[in-house]
């Protein structure tokens, strides 16, 4: 598997890495056994950038992350997040926390789920409206220079915040949702961040599964799959996205790969600052992701994905509206 750099500040992972989350939360049932195995065929393939998030369980995903990795942590680069207010005893709302007191504790936790004296990539999930960002930025560098945090993140925030948080401390990445189906960091995020010498992560590259193909109905997902309150994957709006998806499964055939690896081919594509970060659950669909990393795409064949799922076309928000409400802070 090819290397890119990560921003300007040194952090070198896989040209692909691998989301995590599915393994345990969000998409239906988890399987442990699965995602543990999964993991373990990803550093066979030279896939050792791993996303998770205190969130996704809440905890129980880090914990299987820091199972995955025991004994040889020294050859992953391991990225987590903060920065909601979670109550694993009940529900919870989605408030986001960005106190540095969080930060602090929140770090602490992370470190002793995945079982590592430090995070090599440690991201804000969520901007928090009500705490200026220089305040946020400033806890977390305060772990970076003891040791416990190596290189800091921000996760879908807008272009003048990323220019306010890299003021306080440089930024090595951004996290943010990018895809043929998902567009926006085009808009302006994309350039701030070449300006600035900041890397994209782009996290959920096939659009949640459904550039895949797999996904024809609802009743195709687990009765507590999260994306069955997916505004794109409902209604009028799924009828309507499963032409684009049938689009990208004819330009796949026509070259000779499966929608998945084309459908990453065209993010890989968008420049070497760029990491796609699939999830799954499945080393069989990790290993065709992998491959995804040896297609390479003419400007042509880029253009051509650009126009056959263009932003026009897609039906429905990527979010409801209480999430999209915590977007581009």
């Amino acid at each position: 598997m090819e290397r890119r750099n990560l921003g300007s500040q040194g952090l070198e992972v896989s040209a692909q890495g691998l989301g995590c989350m599915g393994m345990t939360w969000a998409y239906g049932p988890g399987d442990e056994d699965s995602g543990l195995a999964t993991i373990h065929r990803a550093l066979e393939l030279g896939i050792t950038f791993l996303d998770t998030a205190e969130v996704y369980g809440p905890y129980t995903n880090e914990d299987l992350v820091g199972r995955a990795i025991a004994g040889q942590r020294d050859r992953f680069q391991i990225a987590t997040k903060f920065g909601f207010v979670i109550n694993p005893d009940g529900p919870n709302d989605r408030a986001t926390d960005g106190s540095p007191e969080n930060a602090r504790r929140a770090c602490e936790g992370c470190l002793k789920r995945l079982g590592v004296d430090h995070i090599d990539l440690y991201y804000q999930h969520r901007v928090d409206p009500n705490v200026p960002i220089e305040e946020t930025v400033g806890a977390m560098a305060e772990l970076v220079e003891a040791g416990k945090v190596r290189y800091l993140g921000l996760s879908e925030a807008s272009a003048e915040t990323i220019r306010r948080a890299h003021a306080t401390h440089p930024i090595t990445a951004v996290q943010s949702e990018y895809s043929l189906w998902t567009r926006d960091p085009e808009d302006d995020v994309l350039a701030t961040l070449r300006e600035l010498g900041i890397g994209l992560v782009a996290y959920s590259p096939l659009g949640r599964g459904f550039l895949t193909g797999q996904i024809r109905s609802i009743d195709d997902l687990p009765d507590d799959d999260w994306r069955r309150t997916n505004p794109r994957f409902q209604g009028e709006a799924l009828q309507a996205n499963l032409a684009l998806a049938d689009r990208v499964r004819e330009l796949a055939d026509e070259r000779g790969v499966t929608p998945a690896q084309l459908a990453l081919a065209w993010v890989l594509a968008k420049g070497d600052d760029i990491v796609p970060i699939p999830g799954t659950k499945s080393p069989r669909r990790l290993e065709e992701n992998a491959a995804a990393a040896d297609v390479e795409l003419s400007a042509a064949e880029v253009q051509e994905l650009d126009e056959a799922v263009s932003r026009e076309a897609v039906r429905g928000t990527r979010y409801t509206e209480q999430m999209m409400g915590l977007l581009n802070g």
